[in-house]
């Protein structure tokens, strides 16, 4: 209801301030460099260009930052980035100020980029999604389960983070493959059969993550960042992978400010863990419409719904959520949440807009922006 009445007074402002409105001048903003993957994408009309940059501005204003916001904020359309915005600290304890090149925690928006990863070893014929998943991980526990399960969330694995809390005393970080050797010593069962309904669990991008180390002979780092990040240039953009550098990054905080502590699970990753900017999830959307990058044949089952038992609009495809509604066009996107930090990564792909908001203190006005989508089309 509360989302319902804001996307009315969104409407409503926006509809009232394009008559009254002076406007403030938009700084133009442009990528400093470009990817051989990116595909050549006209330059959105004058008109629209104007009109967006401004529902941008009041969204931003009106309420993202009314009456303050810290983090990263970020509206496109096509290639061209048309309205951004930095406010605020990474550490709030040292005085860092945000910037648009600081690396910040987007949390579940990490699972696109594993998504993304395994598509293009897809591609490359060293992964099969419709493969089980004992194939690549020797000692995972359950022989039912395909890669692709774990792409859609069907694969009825439990939640890794509700059940290693029963088997560890938390004053060491868990790793991946910790999470497994614990499901097997304890004999953790299923939540329920594979591919039988949908179930949003971190535990499949985790182990995504594994199924990339095994393929590629690489820690999951390493290679994110020669699937994903240097192919799209994304150059501020590291999977967190040690302990050492708890101190060195942006911190999370709460809404009254307070610093959120790493803690025993802040070491797995591929379900979370990706450290990134507004602008280089920008190229990572611009990457998602190359053919160069992931084949057609990759890109049309990563976006599409898997998951009908259930009536409604909301769906999931290969690492990407989804709102299907008759008489729009549909929405891709995903939202993060680990600690204080809290994003959203959402694109309208048939109007090639895309609007990315994050921020590290537990800020969830960052994850409606659905209403901001709709009047940019």
């Amino acid at each position: 209801m509360l989302f319902f009445r804001f996307n009315c007074l969104f409407y409503g402002l926006t509809i009232l301030f394009l008559f009254t409105f002076c406007g403030r001048k938009s700084k133009k903003v442009k990528l400093k460099s470009t990817s051989t993957y990116f595909v050549k994408m006209p330059a959105p009309k004058k008109s629209w260009v104007k009109k967006a940059r401004f529902i941008s501005d009041t969204f931003f204003y009106r309420y993202l930052a009314n009456p303050e916001f810290n983090g990263q904020f970020l509206v496109a359309k096509n290639d061209k980035i048309i309205y951004s915005r930095t406010r605020g600290y990474s550490n709030l304890e040292k005085q860092i100020q945000l910037t648009d090149s600081t690396p910040m925690h987007v949390a579940s928006i990490s699972k696109t980029a594993t998504a993304l990863a395994v598509m293009r070893l897809c591609d490359q014929n060293k992964i099969d999604l419709n493969q089980k998943v004992k194939h690549y991980i020797e000692n995972f526990p359950f022989s039912g389960i395909r890669v692709h399960d774990l792409l859609t969330h069907r694969s009825g694995l439990p939640h890794y983070h509700y059940f290693v809390d029963h088997y560890t005393d938390r004053s060491w970080c868990l790793s991946n493959q910790d999470v497994v050797k614990l499901m097997v010593k304890h004999k953790i069962p299923l939540n329920f059969k594979p591919n039988s309904k949908f179930s949003y669990c971190n535990t499949n991008f985790m182990m995504l993550a594994l199924i990339i180390e095994q393929v590629t002979g690489k820690k999951f780092p390493k290679a994110m960042k020669e699937l994903v990040f240097d192919p799209l240039g994304m150059k501020n953009t590291f999977i967190l992978d040690k302990k050492s550098m708890f101190d060195k990054i942006s911190q999370s905080y709460n809404n009254d400010k307070r610093n959120r502590q790493f803690n025993h699970l802040d070491l797995i990753y591929g379900d979370k863990n990706m450290y990134t900017t507004v602008k280089d999830l920008f190229r990572m959307n611009l990457g998602t419409y190359s053919p160069k990058f992931i084949s057609i044949k990759s890109r049309k089952a990563m976006f599409k719904g898997y998951s009908y038992e259930k009536s409604g609009s909301k769906n999931y495809g290969l690492g990407i959520r989804i709102i299907e509604e008759s008489g729009t066009s549909d929405l891709f996107y995903h939202t993060g949440w680990w600690h204080g930090n809290l994003a959203m990564f959402a694109m309208n792909r048939k109007d090639t807009t895309c609007a990315i908001a994050i921020s590290n203190m537990h800020d969830y006005r960052t994850q409606r922006m659905k209403s901001l989508i709709d009047c940019l089309k």
